[in-house]
């Protein structure tokens, strides 16, 4: 009998337009492409099926953290390399969640507002600025950037590649091995 293969969470957070969902399924087409197991826990998509009806006080985007974390540790306690991609808002539910899981690497993934904002395709960063959508993470809601993250990718200075180069070199220590190219 072969060992059990170890999963691991791979945690990205930062403000919404920062790169999140781009670098975890380009990291997920990779390992898959290498014969890992994986699943992308996507916020958007998350919040749309496991925590409909949430709202965006603290509690509800608490809450929805939790969920997330929930099932990325039950996953990868499976032996199932888990992409967490989600702004999850606030450090310290970060921090709880990321506490239980059986292996974790945080990543922030990092940019200016004034650049997120430029890279918003649906307008929410101007909406928000003009006040017309309460609660905006990173506006008018705080966003906690990790104090002692794992990696952290400014998307702003790296390119994608740069970027999938450095979440590599991040996975080496968990013996995860991929061919990234340059």
């Amino acid at each position: 009998m072969g060992l059990k293969p170890q999963g691991l969470v791979v945690w990205f957070t930062g403000l919404s337009g920062a790169g999140k969902t781009t670098l975890a399924q380009a990291l997920q087409a990779r390992l898959e492409a290498a014969g890992y197991a994986t699943e992308l826990l996507d916020g958007d998509a998350v919040r749309e099926h496991l925590s409909k009806g949430l709202g965006f006080s603290r509690e509800d985007r608490d809450t929805n953290v939790r969920r997330i974390g929930y099932v990325a540790n039950l996953l990868a306690k499976h032996g199932v390399i888990v992409l967490v991609s989600a702004i999850s808002p606030y450090r310290a539910t970060r921090e709880e969640v990321l506490a239980q899981a059986p292996r974790k690497l945080e990543v922030f993934v990092d940019a200016p507002l004034e650049v997120v904002a430029r890279r918003d395709v649906k307008g929410l960063y101007a909406r928000a600025l003009r006040g017309e959508i309460p609660q905006f993470t990173g506006v008018s809601d705080p966003y906690e950037p990790p104090l002692h993250p794992d990696l952290h990718l400014r998307t702003d200075q790296e390119t994608l590649p740069e970027c999938l180069k450095r979440l590599e070199e991040a996975l080496e220590p968990f013996g995860i091995r991929l061919e990234v190219p340059a």
